[in-house]
């Protein structure tokens, strides 16, 4: 079942990112965000602790996740995704972005340029740090993720940790954002009968936590961002 409605007018480019588009991402940035309002649209439903990312004291496990945009393989603005291996402690087997827990000492940037390496191979030091998008609170594994967003001006060459990442998706932006691949489904979670909105990218259905941060990206990016001619 397909459902694009709320995209609606979100255009955006087909390469690189000029400096005038990356500084108008980065300002976007820094302004009040989308926020829950745009992470709920690719929310499962009902799903309940959204509103606990807001309390000071949550007790939760930080973690810092890479949106990392790039030129893709074929010129196209891309991000990647990763589908964990089986192996892994938390999530196993889910499309993720790239990241991990926090370590004593780490902001969310540190962990998610650290996590990136480790999982990936992509040196921090090629990236351009544009800001951050909202945090997000993951009840069924107690983690709040902190999601970061750069700029590779090159497409980095991953290497993917096998203990870690079964595969490496790379997405082109745009094809989140035709009408066939943000789709819904029914699924029987925990005992009852959930709403799960997912974008469908090649075999993968990419769904939860990784949706939600996605969903406003896109958003974001529908603000600021013109297609080139």
């Amino acid at each position: 079942m397909a459902n694009n409605s709320f995209y609606e007018g979100v255009v955006i480019m087909s390469s690189h990112l000029t400096l005038d588009q990356l500084a108008g991402l980065r300002a976007a940035l820094s302004r009040p965000l989308p926020g829950l309002a745009a992470q709920m649209r690719m929310a499962p439903q009902p799903r309940p602790g959204n509103e606990q990312i807001f309390t000071p004291d949550l007790n939760c496990r930080r973690a810092g996740v890479l949106v990392l945009l790039y030129p893709g393989r074929d010129g196209e603005l891309s991000l990647v995704l990763t589908r964990r291996t089986e192996s892994v402690e938390n999530h196993r087997g889910q499309i993720s972005l790239p990241g991990g827990s926090m370590e004593a000492g780490e902001n969310a940037v540190a962990a998610a340029l650290r996590e990136a390496q480790e999982e990936l191979a992509v040196n921090p030091a090629r990236l351009e740090l544009l800001g951050e998008l909202s945090p997000l609170y993951i009840p069924a594994s107690g983690f709040c993720i902190y999601p970061v967003v750069a700029y590779a001006w090159e497409r980095p060459a991953f290497l993917p940790d096998p203990r870690e990442v079964a595969e490496v998706i790379e997405v082109p932006l745009a094809h989140l954002l035709e009408p066939s691949v943000c789709c819904v489904e029914q699924r029987q979670m925990d005992g009852r009968e959930v709403r799960v909105p997912f974008y469908a990218v090649g075999r993968h259905k990419v769904w939860g936590a990784t949706a939600m941060v996605l969903c406003e990206l896109l958003t974001l990016l529908s603000q600021i961002v013109e297609v080139e001619p």
